[in-house]
């Protein structure tokens, strides 16, 4: 049948934009011109503009580098210190970057979108910049000394606006991938053909080195400088979860890493790394899904599979990530979504494991800042929970172990107590969720909100949220986290059991959860919300559609709805193999049973939804928000519908951007499940 809304995919057409604009407003009337609403935004605003909150470094040798937003500098500040000066209460920053400048100066909305400086000289940086928050990027050469762009004419490097890919080989060469022309992108709009660039010369004129297929969803090439170890390397994605990587000879030929396409491969000086998403007979061995493996690179190359397990998981344990230092590999583990680290010793023998330090319950530790080119055995630690905000320590492989710096806390958590249960799904699949809310009500059932993603391995941990803690938990209200499948919070194949024609599973997972909440007395149907963004918005589409008497109240954040034209729109072609081909009739056959805009019925009776979504998505077309809210506008369901103009798939392109959601959500779920149908 004919799509009488695809007049609403045409993104900047103004008729499109009139309509988003009509809707804004209804919502601000209705959730925005409330007392409490802009209560709550100024508390959320404060935190994100608080300049007592953590500078979280990113360290290259000697520097940690740190993008910053505050009130004074909404678009932020690119900037730079020493480790010994960030270890002070009040570091000295050298500020190298003014994004706010920056665009009053060019006339031009700037979003910051990373940076990419040469090692080890650091005097060069590569800068993205997007416009409004979406994915496409000008990307500029910068020096780090004159602290000045370098023009193209001056032969800097300079990208126009694409989904593009720069990266060093040394200061006169750099890899690239980009919009060179027809042909050049794949279907998901991403790089298809990479190139060698040398400096002063046009862009036109780079060498390509690698093309992959339109199909795909793209191609990179990089380079490896670790002294006496350098690679140049290739890859090709000939989907979101299957790629092809050759090392690139100095003669221009391809040698291809015979390794599974579905695995994730590493290296590091001698070592070889494979992670495992299926299970791979090789060697004459069996090696299960979810086991890292390690071979040194020399032996593999010449043909050697005789692999090491440094970790092979169990019916509660996944690989979470690793990373070296100089010297050793850290690893670490989700032990029922709860983190465990280890560190993992090479030598003649083989490997040795033990425990690198004690993680608190209820809570995410993670490893980061590992530079093992110019920073030794050295790392930093978060640790993060529910009700506890995110400490950053520093520490040493054998050495100790210091606090660098401590988030303020910007809720009341006192009395908030974290729960972990495990509901029953429909085929008995036990799902694990968190639950956050006072000692005080966990005699009464009471509104209670629940977030679910479940795609792409996506595993989601216990972290400190500020704005939930203020929007939501000190208003009485409980907080769920669930970890359907679909994540990889157990592993991949904790993934892989709902791709495709599977995919119901995940929404049944979810489903046992909302239920075993209120069979445990926690809420009720009316009190119980749901929110969710991204495929997570596919999720509370289908929630709304398939699931409806189980909520009171759906937020749907930058959404995945129209399933039969999502790969036609934007990165959508990019998800093909996470859902399938809606063109393919035989997988439509499935897709469509749950594809939420194909499924709204005027004779159903759906629980209340706000629809938010950005003008400047790139990724996920705003138009799937849009049609949705206009079919149930048709239909005259009870909706509302929010379109930031700018943002991203993020939703907002700054911190009072952020605020604004933020508070927007909480005060609907106030309205909706504290205060019921007669707010409706």
């Amino acid at each position: 049948m004919s799509d009488p809304y695809l007049w609403l995919e045409e993104v900047t057409d103004e008729r499109a934009l009139d309509w988003a604009r009509a809707h804004n407003g209804v919502v601000a009337e209705r959730f925005a011109a409330a007392d409490r609403f802009g209560a709550l935004e100024r508390r959320i605003l404060d935190m994100l503009d608080d300049d007592a909150k953590v500078a979280y470094p990113g360290r290259r040798g000697k520097w940690l580098y740190n993008f910053w937003r505050d009130a004074e500098h909404p678009k932020g500040l690119w900037r730079r210190t020493t480790f010994e000066e960030y270890a002070k209460s009040a570091p000295a920053w050298d500020v190298l970057i003014d994004v706010d400048a920056l665009a009053a100066a060019e006339d031009e909305n700037w979003v910051w979108a990373g940076a990419n400086v040469l090692r080890p000289a650091q005097n060069r940086a590569l800068i993205s910049l997007s416009r409004g928050g979406a994915d496409a990027k000008v990307v500029r050469e910068f020096d780090l000394e004159t602290r000045e762009f370098i023009a193209p004419e001056a032969g800097g490097y300079y990208l126009p606006e694409a989904k593009s890919r720069l990266s060093w080989i040394d200061l006169d060469s750099v890899y690239v991938g980009t919009d060179f022309g027809p042909g050049s992108l794949t279907d998901s709009g991403y790089p298809r053909v990479a190139k060698r660039w040398r400096r002063g010369t046009e862009l036109s004129s780079a060498e390509t080195v690698f093309e992959g297929e339109s199909g795909d969803v793209s191609v990179v090439a990089g380079y490896d400088r670790t002294p006496g170890y350098e690679r140049h390397y290739l890859a090709r994605a000939t989907d979101f979860f299957n790629e092809q990587v050759y090392l690139l000879e100095k003669d221009g030929g391809l040698r291809h890493l015979d390794v599974p396409t579905d695995s994730d491969l590493s290296w590091y000086k001698d070592w070889l790394t494979i992670t495992l998403k299926s299970a791979w007979d090789i060697g004459g061995r069996s090696y299960p899904a979810g086991a890292l493996l390690a071979n040194d690179f020399e032996k593999f190359l010449s043909g050697a599979r005789e692999f090491e397990v440094l970790f092979a998981p169990d019916a509660h344990t996944a690989l979470h990530g690793y990373g070296w230092t100089e010297n050793y590999m850290i690893l670490s583990t989700l032990e029922d979504v709860q983190t465990k680290l280890y560190v993992l010793t090479p030598g003649a023998d083989g490997w040795t494991r033990r425990p690198l330090a004690d993680t608190p319950p209820m809570a995410t530790t993670g490893v980061t800042n590992l530079d093992p080119l110019e920073s030794g055995d050295e790392f930093m630690l978060t640790t993060s929970g529910f009700t506890t905000p995110t400490t950053l320590l520093a520490s040493s492989v054998g050495g100790a172990t210091t606090r660098l710096k401590q988030e303020t806390a910007y809720f009341d958590a006192d009395g908030i107590e974290t729960d972990q249960f495990f509901a029953r799904s429909d085929d008995g699949t036990m799902v694990p969720y968190f639950v956050l809310r006072h000692r005080d009500r966990k005699s009464t059932p009471g509104p209670t909100v629940m977030s679910g993603y479940g795609g792409f391995e996506v595993s989601r941990t216990p972290a400190y949220s500020g704005a939930s803690g203020m929007g939501w938990l000190e208003r009485g209200g409980t907080w769920v986290m669930t970890n359907i499948r679909g994540g990889g919070e157990y592993g991949p194949e904790w993934h892989t059991q709902v791709q495709k024609a599977n995919r119901y599973k995940a929404f049944q997972d979810f489903a046992a959860v909302a239920r075993d909440l209120v069979a445990r007395g926690i809420t009720t149907p009316e009190q119980l919300g749901a929110v969710g963004g991204s495929n997570g918005g596919l999720l509370m589409g289908v929630m709304l559609t398939r699931y409806p008497e189980l909520f009171g109240a759906i937020v749907c954040q930058v959404p995945l709805l129209d399933m039969k034209r999502y790969h036609l729109l934007l990165a959508g072609a990019s998800w093909i193999a996470e859902y399938g081909d809606p063109d393919k009739p035989e997988e439509w056959e499935y897709i469509g049973k749950y594809s939420p805009y194909q499924n709204v019925r005027a004779d159903a009776t759906y629980p209340p939804i706000l629809l938010t979504t950005s003008t400047r998505d790139d990724r996920v077309h705003p138009g799937h928000a849009r049609k949705m809210a206009a079919l149930l506008e048709e239909q005259g369901h009870t909706f509302w519908y929010h379109e930031n103009i700018e943002g991203g798939h993020g939703g907002a392109a700054d911190n009072k951007q952020s605020a604004f959601q933020a508070a927007l959500i909480y005060e609907f779920f106030t309205q909706m499940l504290f205060e019921g149908n007669k707010s409706r």
